[in-house]
């Protein structure tokens, strides 16, 4: 016995007397519980034992204000002792736990105690965060909560301030709660299973909390699972919903203001009839009802939390789906049994696992039976094997309550799952689970096509595509690909690549899926993390008018930032004649919001909407800009444009890895960057080995899918320097190189033919056209001096010819007049500047003139060039000015420099200077970054130095040589010689500093002429520079460089191949004319470009518009070859030695499992056959003891005495698979079965359970004692007396007719005993009328309104051949059925009053004559819950069907269709077995169908 903290009560146990008021104005607290957590949300989840106090102190005040606990408050003692031997009270607690106004209290003195009273409830003082002593930190949730807490009030604990996502699946396990033995393989199984479909599906799992039994085995599961590997990739929710009275050491959880953490002390010796809390649970509800030691308390509170958490709906992608639940059960005892029979009441799939024991064996022996075989001795004997030690303890009626309740759940089979070790083809837990759910959705009554749907929603939200392709991708449905595009857009946003793969596989075309308005609704759904995402909000937000929402022209723009400003916007920005897109926030399927559903955009957008360009390459974008690696590879699978496809993937992810923060995502977009570029050249090297022409025709082809641009262009742009050194594309390059040259003239001959201009007509120069091979005039020569690498050349010679005169003017004739030497200077420098000008604004893309000066001025030989003209106009500048002359000379002489540097651009090109130029310009980054820890010592050694040796030198250039000349000097080993004192001479200096060519005496003597300073110290002070800055800086930098050369050298190759592209793309589309002379070709550019107005274009060898037929048969021959470089990753990916050893182990492990199971098949089997082969030994033993009897005796014996041999038939089905076994038996078996639920409809009233094989009145049943009801109706005077008294009975007249009310029954005449009609159809568990109107038959009138189901011509649907029919049905509130428009008439009346709430008045006496005219399909009784023993419903079903859709009756019914209350629904709905309407309607139904041939 625990002692509870004392506490007293103030004003809140005043204000809580009331009870049941207080409970209710919590209540009103319930709608705001979203409202009072705004602040809180999941990226600020609690993440270990300690969280933020912030977050601690919002619980330690919601908490006490939502929830309560239940205080005793009146100590009444109990005639039993506690286990201690203390006197408690009548709740179990004793005198000392109580609160201190508890043990005298004046208000129920005198009274008896009473729960209902004396219980109260109060703030909870026991919540936190838990942690079990010496068992880790593993960190729980828990919380102290009264059994009247509200169910919304806990989840929204568990939501929001738990921070627990919401399920995707509930898994309630239940069964026994002592321990129990299970097999060690079947406990394997159970566990891996339970755990496996909890982490795949993002399920809880509900159980009872303690440490014992079933909730021992799933916190062990749980267990066993964290010490795996696999935990990191999710916890497993796993909540314990347990009674706090009967937790041992609960006291250790009590803290008022939240126990963060509070230690929970495991102590199973000592916790005698009370229960420890499991330690692998991860969450604790402990419910509360104000007792000590009484179990079961939660299990009210467990079952309402269960239900409202089920009918929560979970929305992702779009999709909604109401959480499933599934009941596991494992061994478990009478209640158990209670709890499998309300769940499969419910409609709750149950997965009963055999083999565990007690009630979870009796099902799985009898599932696989008919309802028939499944009698009360059967049951009997089941229990006697079962429960051999409470055997004794079952009454008959208990045993017939278990026959009952086991008859009505193996009834609803397509709700119970047997799992079976080794058999059914079930390898696991998970799997059974899954398939029960989808075997319970299966089983539900949905219009046409949404039954399926609902499961495919189950399997997307769960991520099992295992069960999807098993379960529901079969020949038992054919999915039309339209179907299944709202699955398609959850999947994608859902990121669950599987599915995109498997609805790919099913016929889903991304063309038809991505409309417009489906590529505006993903972006609308972006990850709010994405970088992406963020950019697009910065668009919306420097957009003028401030769009609600984004539009595709705002992707564009962001998309352009990531391609480049060389691309063109990919989606253009809308007119205002344009269609108005739809308006999409975040749709259900299930429920539409604003009027918009995601079905209902795929119905509209199928014709209408217009497609985009290419909608694989819109949705590939949209996968890549989220980083999503498998999702992006599928898509790109499918995509057109492969190459250019992946180059632009390549070129958006470096892009965002720029921008993106977190070093882990950035570093996995540019590993996902490498890898499309490396699927871009295994493209490319299959079209290349293919065909060399065509492959480098993709090169240069304009793609109008991504912006106009070429995949040169984004390889270029995204720095893929892979590809671009890719042996094709510098084939490529080298023949844009050559132009119309031939590309094995050697450069000997194009020098030759440059220097010596008619050796062009000899044949010396080779081109690849035939047509300038042959011929010998101008455009032979037009050819060669139009080729790129004569100019390349014909511009060096010119440029070295610059620098020489450049040279000799300024060392030999710099005249104070210009000579005609310096003039040609001029003249040059103009027609360079003439050049970069024509460069900077050379636009052949249209990008605009400040994005081409931004892309101009990136490159660095550009900002060179521009800096040397500048630098030479300064100089000029200064040369003209004769009072400047020499600075002129010495500005331009520093301008010769920069000229002088501009020639490592042109060696470039050479294969064996241009790499060593790339490791210079890298070295020379190293340097710059040297030079900042060089100028540290540097600087202090000066300093240090000057101030030591000389005293107020006030020269600023003398201190500048001092701190900074001579230091560096000193590196180089020129050390000062006045340093130390050995070499000091004071005529070599100033001893006031007054001379300017002399430095400063240093500190000195000048009477002995010796200085003055501390030599011992700058000696040392120069000895530790030297060691620092000449030893380790040095050879630091030295080391920097040898890295930098290192790392380099391994890609020059790379480098210097994509930087070869430029310098030949600089020179493809230069004059060809060198400097001077090029002034005449720009003298031409400028007639061309400003005179004429004709636009600059780039030249087709570098960006070529196909024709539309020719780019069709290119992008399909690069499909072909897509396919093939696919196969061969495949093929390769196959063949590696990992991928070999995991294929070897997958099938060793296949293996052993199906030898396994096939042991266990078999060792099955002969248990089975054994079984069979003892009984029929018995039995054949005693007909021998019969035998002998007889004829002992010298009789023949009596024939009802001769036992009867069990037959080999049923020793045979006992073999059978129970999925085998034909399903003989029909809905009830011939009884009627609705009318025998143990639970009256709406009414808190229970039926005496009675078992098939008793009910028939002729049936002995001693112990049946079904209790009375008769309800109380509005319309008392036409509605028989509610008691069972006989003098008011004596007045009915039955089996006639009684005044108005015809008695009398379509199966003739019926027994009365004791005044009371009796059922004919036999026992029902109730007496009285129930909720009938009056004993004995009720009559009903159940129209059947049929027509033709017709299409839009209006010819007649047929499925299999034959036609389909609609019916007419209604829907009332509160229902999840339809129905057909009948029921019972007024007295006097002859339409029911269902009918006419549909009918407009005036066309009753219509509908009245339809009648007259119909068909009659059936007349007797109906299987209806609410029938008794002595009140039940018979009905006559009529048919009234329409051949003719012009028929005027049926347009005049049409018209006159109206439902007065506005929860009423009518419609008319296709005839199938799937139609969702009540069973005994559908049977009705049926028999219509029948009728007219029709489809059923």
């Amino acid at each position: 016995m625990q002692p509870r903290p004392l506490r007293k009560v103030g004003s809140e146990q005043e204000e809580g007397f009331g009870g049941q008021p207080r409970r209710m104005a919590d209540l009103g607290t319930v709608s705001n519980l979203r409202r009072s957590n705004s602040s809180l949300s999941k990226s600020h989840r609690l993440q270990g034992p300690f969280g933020s106090s912030e977050k601690h102190e919002n619980l330690s005040s919601w908490i006490p204000e939502n929830i309560k606990k239940k205080e005793c408050v009146y100590f009444v003692e109990s005639s039993k002792l506690s286990d201690a031997g203390k006197v408690v009270c009548e709740c179990g607690y004793t005198r000392e736990q109580h609160l201190e106004e508890a043990t005298k209290p004046h208000v129920f003195r005198g009274t008896e105690w009473d729960p209902k009273k004396h219980v109260q409830e109060m703030p909870t003082d026991a919540f936190g965060d838990i942690i079990f002593t010496g068992l880790g930190q593993k960190v729980g949730k828990y919380v102290r909560v009264s059994q009247d807490t509200p169910s919304s009030v806990i989840y929204h604990l568990m939501t929001q301030h738990w921070g627990l996502d919401v399920p995707n699946l509930l898994i309630s396990v239940t069964g026994g709660a002592k321990n129990f033995n299970m097999k060690p393989r079947l406990k394997s199984i159970f566990r891996r299973g339970l755990v496996k479909v909890a982490q795949t599906t993002g399920a809880w799992i509900i159980t009872g909390g303690s440490h014992t039994g079933v909730m021992k085995q799933v916190g062990e599961a749980v267990r066993d699972f964290s010490l795996s590997s696999s935990y990191k990739e999710g916890e497993v929710i796993t909540i314990g919903v347990a009674t706090w009275g009967t937790i041992h050491r609960r006291e250790g959880l009590v803290h008022p203001t939240g126990g963060f953490p509070a230690e929970y002390t495991l102590d199973e010796e000592g916790q005698g009839s009370l229960t420890c809390l499991d330690s692998n649970h991860s969450h604790f509800i402990l419910v509360d009802d104000g007792t000590h030691g009484q179990y079961g308390v939660e299990i009210p509170l467990r079952t309402k939390l269960e239900k409202f958490i089920s009918e929560q709906t979970k929305e992702r992608g779009g999709v909604a789906i109401k959480i499933p639940i599934v009941c596991v059960v494992l061994e478990g005892g009478p209640g158990t049994l209670h709890t499998i029979y309300n769940a499969i009441t419910h409609g709750t799939p149950c997965v009963v696992v055999e083999g565990s024991g007690r009630v979870a064996d009796v099902i799985a022996q009898v599932a696989s039976l008919p309802i028939s075989e499944i009698t009360i001795s059967l049951i009997q004997q089941k229990l006697s094997v079962f429960f051999q030690e409470m055997f004794e303890t079952f009454t008959e009626g208990s045993v017939v309550e278990w026959t009952k309740k086991i008859q009505d759940i193996v009834r609803r089979r397509q709700l119970l799952t047997i799992f079976r070790e080794g058999k059914d083809g079930q390898q696991d837990v998970d799997v059974a689970i899954l398939q029960a759910l989808l075997k319970a959705s299966r089983s539900q009554d949905h219009f046409g096509h949404e039954n399926w749907d609902h499961q495919l929603k189950l399997a997307v939200a769960w991520n099992r595509v295992d069960i999807a392709r098993s379960e529901i991708f079969t020949d038992e449905w054919q999915w039309k690909p339209s179907d299944l595009h709202p699955m398609m857009t959850a999947a994608l946003i859902s990121n669950k690549p599987e599915f995109v793969k498997l609805f790919l596989e099913n016929g889903v075309r991304l063309k038809e899926f991505v409309t417009w308005d489906t590529l505006l609704y993903l972006y609308e759904n972006l990850e709010p993390s994405c970088l992406f995402h963020s950019k697009l909000q910065k668009v919306l937000a420097e957009e003028p008018e401030r769009p609600a929402c984004v539009q595709m022209h705002h992707v564009a723009q962001v998309l352009r930032e990531l391609l480049g400003d060389f691309t063109q916007p990919l989606y253009p920005r809308p007119r205002h004649s344009d269609r108005p897109r739809l308006s999409l926030p975040v749709p259900h399927l299930k429920l539409n919001v604003q009027g918009v559903s995601l079905r209902s955009l795929y119905k509209r957008s199928s014709g209408h909407m217009t497609f985009t360009m290419d909608p694989v390459r819109d949705l590939l974008i949209w996968a890549i800009v989220q980083n999503r690696r498998e999702l992006a590879g599928i898509i790109w699978a499918q995509s057109q444009d492969c190459t250019a496809a992946a180059l632009a993937c390549s070129r958006i992810l470096k892009e965002l890895s720029k921008e993106e923060e977190d070093t882990d995502t950035s570093e996995e977009m540019l590993a996902l960057a490498d890898e499309y570029e490396l699927r871009a050249i295994g493209v490319f090297t299959e079209c290349y080995r293919k065909d060399e022409e065509r492959a480098q025709k993709l090169l240069t082809r304009v793609s109008e899918a991504w912006g106009k641009t070429t995949c040169l262009q984004l390889a270029l742009e995204a720095k893929d320097m892979k590809f671009v050194s890719h042996g094709g594309i510098q084939a490529f390059l080298t023949k844009v190189w050559w132009g119309q040259l031939c590309v094995d003239n050697g450069l000997w001959r194009v020098a030759l033919c440059m220097l010596a201009f008619p050796l062009l007509f000899t044949g010396l120069i080779s081109f690849r056209e035939k047509r300038l091979q042959a011929v010998r005039g101008p455009a032979r020569a037009r050819a060669f001096f139009n080729a790129p690498v004569v100019i390349f050349h014909l511009n060096i010679l010119s440029y070295f010819a610059f620098l020489c005169l450049f040279a000799y003017v300024l060392m030999v004739d710099f005249q104070p007049t210009p000579s005609w030497c310096e003039c040609a200077i001029y003249l040059w420098l103009f027609s360079l500047v003439c050049e970069e000008t024509r460069q900077l604004f050379y636009d052949p893309d249209e990008c605009g003139l400040m994005k081409k000066a931004a892309l101009y001025f990136s490159d660095f030989w550009n900002k060179l060039d521009v800096g040397a003209i500048l630098l030479f106009i300064a100089g000029l500048t200064c040369r003209l000015i004769p009072a400047t002359l020499y600075a002129g000379r010495v500005v331009l002489s520093l301008d010769f420099i920069m000229f002088c540097l501009r020639l490592m651009h042109i060696f470039t090109v050479s294969k064996t200077l241009g790499p060593k130029i790339i490791i210079v310009k890298r070295m020379m980054k190293d340097v710059f970054f040297f030079l900042f820890l060089l100028a540290v010592w540097v600087v202090s050694f000066g300093v240090a130095k000057q101030a030591i040796l000389i005293h107020n030198e006030r020269r600023v250039d003398w201190i500048f040589r001092g701190v900074v000349y001579h230091s560096y000097l000193t590196i180089f080993g020129q050390i000062p010689a006045y340093i130390d004192g050995v070499n000091f001479n004071p005529d070599q200096c100033s001893p006031n500093g007054t001379d300017p060519y002399k430095p400063k005496c240093p500190e000195s003597d000048m009477a002995r002429h010796e200085p003055a300073f501390p030599e011992w110290l700058t000696v040392l002070l120069l000895c530790l520079y030297l060691l620092f800055a000449n030893i380790l800086l040095l050879n630091l930098l030295i080391a920097m460089f040898n890295y930098t050369f290192q790392q380099v050298q391994e890609h020059t190759d790379q480098i210097w191949k994509f930087q070869r592209h430029d310098l030949i793309e600089e020179y493809h589309g230069r004059p060809p004319a060198p400097p001077p002379f090029i002034l005449l070709s720009h003298l031409q550019l400028f007639i061309r470009r400003v005179v004429l107005k004709i636009p600059a274009r780039r030249h087709r060898q570098l960006k070529n518009r196909l024709e539309k037929n020719e780019e069709a048969a290119l992008l399909s021959w690069e499909i072909y070859l897509k396919e093939n470089y696919l196969q061969s990753q495949q093929s390769q990916q196959r063949q590696r030695p990992e991928q070999k050893i995991d294929d070897i182990s997958d099938k060793v492990d296949t293996m052993v499992d199906l030898l396994d199971r096939d042991r266990l098949k078999r060792s099955g089997s002969v248990e089975q056959r054994l079984a069979s082969l003892e009984e029929q030994v018995a039995q054949t033993a005693r007909a021998l003891h019969w035998i002998v009897k007889t004829l002992r005796d010298s009789g023949f014996g009596s024939e009802a005495g001769v036992p009867i041999l069990a037959s080999q038939k049923a020793t045979e089905e006992q073999d059978l698979e129970p999925g085998s076994r034909k399903k003989a038996e029909e809905p009830g078996d011939g009884y009627h079965v609705d009318a025998r639920h143990l639970l009256y409809p709406s009414r808190r009233v229970t039926r005496f359970p009675v078992p098939n094989e008793k009910v028939p009145w002729e049936t002995e049943f001693l112990i049946y004692n079904p209790p009375f009801y008769s309800a109380e109706r509005k319309d008392a005077a036409a509605t028989d007396p509610m008691g069972d008294v006989p003098e008011l009975l004596s007045e009915i007249s039955f089996n006639a007719v009684d005044g108005q009310t015809d008695r009398r029954s379509f199966h003739g005449p019926y027994a009365v005993r004791g005044g009371l009609p009796l059922n004919p159809m036999g026992r029902t568990g109730l007496r009285g009328r129930g909720s009938l109107s009056c004993f004995g038959p009720n009559h009903a009138l159940h129209p059947v309104v049929t027509r033709w189901r017709r299409n839009e011509d209006g010819a007649i649907c047929r499925k299999s051949i034959k036609k389909m029919l609609e019916v007419l049905v209604v829907k009332v509130p509160h229902s999840e059925l339809w129905a057909l428009p009948g029921g019972s008439p007024e007295p006097g009346e002859t339409l029911p009053r269902k009918l006419k709430q549909i009918l407009r008045e005036e066309s009753w006496p219509s509908f009245e004559s339809l009648l007259k005219h119909s068909t009659e399909v059936y007349k007797g009784y109906m299987d209806d819950p609410r029938n008794t023993d002595n009140a039940w419903i018979e009905t006559v079903a009529v048919s009234i069907h329409f051949q003719d859709q012009n028929d005027v009756e049926l347009k005049r019914l049409n018209s006159n269709l109206h439902t007065q209350d506005q929860g009423v629904s009518i419609r008319w709905q296709v005839v199938d077995k799937r139609i969702p309407v009540y069973a005994n309607h559908k049977t009705l139904l049926q028999k219509v169908a029948a009728l007219f041939g029709a489809h059923y």
